[in-house]
Formats: C-alpha cells, sequence, structure tokens
C-alpha cells in the first residue's frame, strides 16, 4: 500500500528535519521553505494533509492556508497549523484561515502523531 503524502511547509530547516525524522518511517513527507512553494506542492502532489507554519517569509501560512482552500481542488486536504503564534486567539484566526487543526511550537510529538492520525485513518 503506497505511503499516505504529507506536506511540511515551513521556513525553519531545525523545525522540518524534526518533523521530516518523526514522519518518514510511515509516510511520504515532502517539503516547501515558504507558504508560496507550500500552494505550488499542494497543486502539484495532492498531499493527503499540510502541517503549514504560520510565520514565514514570501507568503505566510494564514494566506498558504487561504489560498489552498479556495481551491475546488485542494479544499478536502487537512491542514493542521504547526506554530510558534501561540497567542491567545491564534488558533481562532487559524481556524479563520481554514486550518482543521492546530499545534503550537515547540512540537509535543505525540500529539502531533495522534492528529495527523485522526485526519489519515
Amino acid at each position: 500500500m503506497a505511503k499516505k503524502k504529507i506536506l511540511v511547509v515551513d521556513d525553519a530547516e531545525f523545525n522540518r528535519d524534526l518533523v521530516v525524522q518523526l514522519l518518514e518511517d510511515e509516510y511520504e513527507v515532502l517539503i516547501a521553505v515558504d507558504g508560496a512553494e507550500g500552494v505550488k506542492r499542494t497543486e502539484e502532489e495532492k498531499p493527503d494533509l499540510v502541517l503549514m507554519d504560520l510565520g514565514m517569509p514570501v507568503m505566510d501560512g494564514w494566506e498558504a492556508t487561504r489560498r489552498i482552500k479556495a481551491n475546488g481542488e485542494l479544499k478536502h486536504i487537512p491542514i493542521i497549523a504547526v506554530t510558534s503564534h501561540a497567542m491567545v486567539g491564534d488558533e481562532i484566526h487559524a481556524r479563520e484561515a481554514g486550518c482543521d487543526d492546530y499545534l503550537p511550537k515547540p512540537i509535543d510529538e505525540n500529539e502531533l502523531l495522534r492528529k495527523i492520525k485522526n485526519f489519515l485513518q
């Protein structure tokens, strides 16, 4: 059976590497380094799930999420905001932008895996 595809959109190499190491045994992990690339890779690869950082250069995760969710072919793809934007109200704003779930950094690995499995089962 083919592995499910997860796109990790994060401008910080350390965060990308951490998530790749955590997920690569069970999932095919794709990478994008900013929101614009995240939108492009989502269109090209149609991943099963997107892990979206919100604070990034070029295009932030809020805008990238809005663009993905505005695309009829992509809007069904679950997006989990994984972000250091952990102030009161940030989760609400992330959900308003179209994120299906929210996880503050530093990443709780067990919580991340639980949320991913929840969407992909």
